[in-house]
């Protein structure tokens, strides 16, 4: 009996031992490739996404919703987030696509379509973030009253039409009288150059700033000019050298804003 167990023990060692230097072997041979622009297996994407939801349902069991969830207030507030955070990888109504996202291996899941996951793990990804995935954690730089506001936005979005969608954007955008008028960390550019409020009365947005921005330095700098062209005597004259032409490796000068 005794010398059977040993036999079996000796042999699950061996196992053990080959299994563990052919993972080694693997690992440091570099056969695998990590490349995003190829797809995972479909036991791969099993495994991960299963391991994900069990993961992230296990760890929102303790988490209490708000009594103010989903209150008209809160969804309005969470938009302005949605569209500067969340927009680029996870889409928005009249957005099919995005530069993020189709860089993105494995592929974010469209919020614009009903999910499984309810406030508190909703709430809780959007707080502790996804290894490997891109997802961040987006509770190590907003509070949770932020992140729940955003949950709220979350869960309304699916089955919302564009107006509605950049109705509450604009609105959370513009109401800089309840508190809310800081920026969440903008984003919107990873969608394709646009922004969801673009063209709204009075609003700017950073590719606009930026002109106008240079439009009013140039006109400064042609006034000194003048001025300084007047301070110089009639019976004098000095050469007068024309700004330096702009870089032609400066990174902006071909019009990308990214």
């Amino acid at each position: 009996m005794n010398g059977g167990f040993m036999r079996i023990f000796y042999g699950a060692l061996v196992v053990l031992v080959a299994l563990s230097l052919s993972g080694f072997a693997f690992i440091y041979s570099g056969v695998y490739n990590v490349t995003a622009t190829e797809e995972h297996s479909d036991l791969s994407r099993w495994a991960l996404h299963t391991t994900m939801e069990n993961s992230v349902q296990a760890r929102a069991e303790d988490i209490s919703v708000p009594g103010n969830f989903a209150s008209e207030e809160m969804i309005r507030q969470g938009a302005k987030a949605y569209d500067q955070l969340c927009a680029a990888c996870h889409l928005k109504p009249g957005k099919q696509t995005s530069l993020l996202r189709q860089g993105l291996n494995p592929t974010p899941p469209s919020l614009l379509e009903e999910g499984h996951f309810g406030p508190e793990e909703q709430f809780w990804v959007i707080k502790n973030g996804i290894k490997m995935t891109g997802m961040p954690a987006w509770g190590n730089t907003h509070d949770d009253k932020d992140l729940w506001e955003l949950t709220a936005f979350v869960q309304e979005l699916p089955g919302m039409n564009q107006a509605q969608y950049q109705r509450l954007v604009h609105e959370s955008a513009t109401g800089a009288d309840d508190g809310h008028d800081h920026e969440h960390g903008n984003m919107t550019g990873m969608m394709g150059h646009e922004s969801s409020y673009h063209g709204e009365p009075g609003h700017h947005d950073n590719n606009t700033v930026v002109a106008e921005s240079s439009h009013h330095d140039g006109m400064a700098d042609h006034h000194l000019h003048e001025s300084d062209h007047h301070d110089v005597e009639p019976d004098h004259h000095q050469d007068t050298e024309e700004p330096a032409a702009q870089s032609s490796d400066d990174h902006y000068a071909d019009g990308h804003t990214h």
